[in-house]
């Protein structure tokens, strides 16, 4: 059995089998101790009747238990003497003890249905036996008899036997012809899920499961194949991933390579050998920006970085990292409006440090000559709102959704004339949620930008 196919169909065959079993083994004790005495005393009613008639007829005993043999009695009669003859179907077994015999002769009633030994599987309604019978005195000619009459269950039943077990017969077939074919579509979807399986081990994600069943295999199917579009998403921006991290690994390599290459010529001015230095030395920078942010995405992933949370003022904060840029903002001259009050916060310092670094660097990259950074903290009952706007180059309606995806740059926001590595807010979004806040982006292209962080307290 090792297909579930195979497992289905055993089992419920072997349950309706021993269903089967259970139930007449039921019906059997049912018939012992309620229908073989209420049988009992029906036959041994009959039999009085009979005996009733022929006591008002003037038939010999003969005739009279030939005609009514006809409708269905098996008789057998027996003299003083011993002499027996049986009228109707004869007895399949005539033993019978003697002491009987004469029990009836004397004018007992003899109950051999209900007295009749209780055989396994054998409910002995059916048994056309001499001791399964109704045994009573009867007189004929100044003689005594001893009359054992029972129904005569072939001919009186014959056709109704034949009928229930052609009945018993079919619902068998059908039952077990509809278990091959309900088991089958039962199994169908499963064994549909095993080969979409495989072929997910195999690296296939491109899977639709045509099952449109509404029970639990249905609803299994569809979350199979959600589990299949959420791993080709992945899958894709697995890719997506790996092929960003070489492009941006690629372009400063080839950079240093080259101008390494051109540094070895020596015809060189001194001017274009410092120059030269220069950009080696500053895509050297960018490979070192890059492999750090990689190296931090990499353990907040894997959760390397557990948040060590202690008290901190986070205006304190945010005052250091501006302190820290001071140079880059006043080299475009922008002008800071700060509205932040002594606010302490419960989280880990260095990884919001890194938070607050990222949006204050992009406001201040993105945001032209003479501009405008705010700065907002806002205390409310469980959170800490922080609002940083700049009056910058602003972000396309299109692009919002995807900048904290990783390596991605908006064509106007994110140029490698800006600088930048696309990895800033997917660090920043990350750092976020690990504090169990949320980060949102307001934007208009020529508008500027507004980032809204909350933390909880």
């Amino acid at each position: 059995m090792r297909t579930l196919y195979v497992r289905i169909i055993v089992t419920t065959m072997a349950i309706m089998i021993t269903s089967s079993i259970i139930a007449f083994i039921a019906s059997n004790v049912y018939y012992q101790h309620v229908l073989k005495p209420e049988n009992d005393k029906k036959v041994t009613h009959m039999a009085n009747n009979i005996v009733d008639l022929y006591n008002g007829s003037d038939q010999s005993i003969g005739h009279f238990l030939r005609d009514m043999a006809d409708l269905g009695y098996s008789f057998y009669l027996i003299d003083n003497d011993g002499q027996s003859k049986t009228f109707g179907k004869p007895f399949d077994t005539t033993e019978l003890q003697s002491s009987v015999v004469q029990d009836v002769l004397s004018g007992n009633i003899y109950h051999g249905i209900a007295n009749y030994p209780w055989q396994p599987f054998v409910t002995g309604f059916f048994d056309h036996a001499l001791s399964n019978t109704i045994g009573l005195p009867i007189n004929a000619n100044d003689d005594s008899f001893a009359l054992f009459v029972r129904p005569n269950s072939v001919q009186q039943f014959g056709e109704m036997r034949i009928f229930f077990a052609v009945i018993i017969g079919l619902a068998l077939f059908f039952s077990f012809l509809f278990v091959l074919f309900s088991t089958r579509w039962i199994v169908n979807p499963i064994q549909s899920l095993t080969v979409a399986t495989k072929k997910i081990a195999a690296g296939n994600y491109h899977i639709k499961l045509a099952v449109n069943r509404k029970d639990e295999i249905g609803r299994l199917a569809r979350n199979f194949s959600t589990m299949s579009e959420s791993l080709q998403k992945t899958e894709e921006k697995r890719q997506e991933f790996v092929a960003s991290v070489s492009h941006e690994i690629q372009s400063p390599l080839t950079s240093i390579q080259g101008f390494s290459q051109a540094l070895q010529e020596e015809n060189l001015s001194n001017e274009e050998r410092i120059h030269y230095l220069s950009i080696i030395e500053k895509e050297s920078k960018r490979l070192s920006v890059l492999s750090r942010q990689l190296l931090t995405l990499s353990q907040l992933d894997q959760g390397n970085n557990e948040l060590e949370r202690i008290p901190f003022d986070l205006s304190e904060q945010m005052k250091e990292i501006l302190f820290t840029l001071e140079w880059q903002w006043r080299q475009k001259n922008l002008s800071i409006e700060w509205d932040a009050k002594s606010t302490v916060i419960n989280g880990d310092p260095k990884l919001l440090h890194q938070v607050w670094m990222n949006v204050i660097t992009n406001a201040i990259r993105y945001t032209l000559k003479e501009g405008k950074i705010s700065i907002t903290v806002k205390k409310g009952k469980a959170n800490v709102e922080v609002i940083i706007t700049d009056t910058g180059i602003g972000i396309s309606q299109e692009d919002i959704p995807q900048i904290f995806d990783r390596f991605y740059k908006a064509d106007k926001a994110r140029t490698r004339k800006a600088g930048g590595t696309g990895l800033g807010l997917a660090i920043t979004k990350k750092i976020v949620e690990l504090h169990a806040g949320t980060i949102m982006v307001k934007s208009e292209e020529g508008q500027g930008t507004a980032i809204i962080i909350t933390l909880p307290q």
